[in-house]
């Protein structure tokens, strides 16, 4: 099967397979005109509401053939199995363990055949409905750990792994300061890596250079700011700007931008696995579907309206809490920051980043084809929030330093400027074009 798309990264596409004019959205609305809800009728085709479509990739014929009977006949065998075998489960804790893992690959499996696709389909779209799914999952969770305490939350943490609940040393990395080349090269560890891996990620996810290095700074800034509550925060200046910013963000940045580049020019053409010719040819066809069916570049484009504005400063608060969160948890919850939960966590969220930041740039860029916003970033945005949510209730009483004035008189310069900047580049022409029409009019109305 062959691209048809005229540019396979254009902007304008409405998800990253193309529709032909035959499968196109249906317009909301009869005709183009609002159907009052007293007129309307659920079985006409403009009722009908999918910002992505649901076209399969049919290059590997046998995963997109529908298997949902045969699934659940296999699901509900291997639950049987492991429910009447005795020997499989223990008394006591085991069987509940047991029995929470069950009912989450049932709701996984459910996810992976039910869910609506989205706009990813490599390796396979019923991939990503299991990612939308552990998302709502862990979106679930945290709206459970709302409705709990902090010490009932850190006890509960330990049938994840009874090692935790145990309070952890406080930790500086301000300690010595003196730019030599010891203290430079013994401040570089694991975590660096960690930092270029991200960054790594991010620019995949973003696909923009100028995002990435707003982020990179703006995320330094909010280390100053909160050095008061987590002391984890508090890093040499060399450490902050050279190793983190310099070296492992930009050499991260770098890499990805690079790979979304040649994703980019990359030709797109895909044979069924059956057309191909030869073991190695075969097996080659088989290692590409794990790479994407298509690309498209991303143009924030953050001023060129009001709108965009908007949508790239959303965008880029909600990162800031996304990288924020798992410090503030960790601190609370007193779990090592290499402890496998976080790791989890984290590439849970690159994860359910990649398509929820897709959709989002199709809600942003056309409005009329997206007129909702996407069930990954619909939720991923949930989940960003609510873990703000957990934080802000689990906070009350721990961090007793108010913010430092120079913290607070930073964050109200910077709040002016995010403010003073669309006031002149998207008010001031509005109200210059909104004077000279009213003054028309009344020239009109004299004569």
């Amino acid at each position: 099967m062959t691209s048809e798309p005229e540019s396979p990264t254009s902007p304008n596409e409405t998800s990253d397979v193309l529709l032909s004019p035959s499968e196109a959205e249906p317009k909301p609305g009869l005709n183009g005109a609002p159907v009052r809800w007293f007129d309307a009728d659920r079985t006409e085709p403009y009722t009908r509401i999918a910002p992505f479509q649901e076209r399969n990739d049919t290059s590997v014929e046998f995963f997109y053939k529908p298997i949902t009977l045969t699934a659940l006949s296999i699901g509900l065998a291997a639950l049987a199995y492991v429910a009447m075998s005795s020997d499989l489960l223990a008394e006591g804790r085991d069987k509940r363990r047991v029995g929470v893992y069950a009912a989450i690959a049932s709701f996984l499996m459910f996810s992976m055949i039910q869910f609506r696709d989205g706009p990813f389909v490599r390796p396979h779209p019923a991939f990503w409905r299991v990612v939308l799914g552990i998302n709502l999952l862990y979106e679930l969770a945290l709206v459970f750990l709302l409705f709990q305490d902090l010490h009932s939350a850190r006890k509960m943490m330990t049938f994840l792994d009874p090692a935790l609940n145990v309070p952890l040393p406080e930790k500086s990395y301000a300690e010595n300061c003196a730019l030599t080349a010891h203290n430079v090269w013994d401040a570089i560890d694991i975590f660096c890596l960690a930092h270029a891996l991200g960054w790594f990620g991010k620019a995949m996810i973003l696909r923009d250079y100028w995002f990435c290095w707003i982020l990179s700074i703006a995320f330094e800034f909010a280390e100053y700011s909160l050095q008061h509550q987590l002391p984890n925060f508090a890093e040499c200046w060399w450490d902050h700007w050279i190793l983190d910013v310099l070296l492992c963000n930009w050499l991260g940045t770098y890499l990805g931008m690079k790979t979304c580049q040649y994703l980019e020019v990359k030709p797109y053409e895909w044979r069924g696995l059956r057309q191909t010719r030869g073991l190695r040819s075969k097996a080659k066809r088989v290692l590409s579907q794990f790479s994407p069916h298509d690309w498209t570049a991303f143009k924030w484009e953050g001023t060129t309206s009001f709108r965009h504005y908007v949508m790239v400063v959303l965008l880029l608060a909600v990162f800031l809490a996304a990288e924020l969160n798992p410090f503030y948890l960790k601190s609370l919850l007193w779990m090592e920051p290499d402890h496998p939960i976080i790791i989890m966590r984290l590439a849970f969220v690159f994860l359910c980043a990649l398509p929820a930041v897709r959709e989002l740039y199709q809600y942003i860029n056309d409005p009329k084809k997206a007129r909702r916003m996407g069930q990954h970033c619909w939720l991923l945005l949930a989940t960003v929030l609510t873990e703000l949510l957990v934080i802000t209730k689990w906070s009350r009483g721990m961090f007793q330093e108010s913010l430092p004035v120079l913290v607070r008189w930073g964050w109200i310069i910077g709040g002016i400027l995010l403010v003073l900047y669309p006031t002149v580049r998207f008010g001031v022409p509005a109200a210059r074009r909104y004077l000279r029409r009213q003054t028309r009019k009344g020239k009109t109305k004299t004569l």
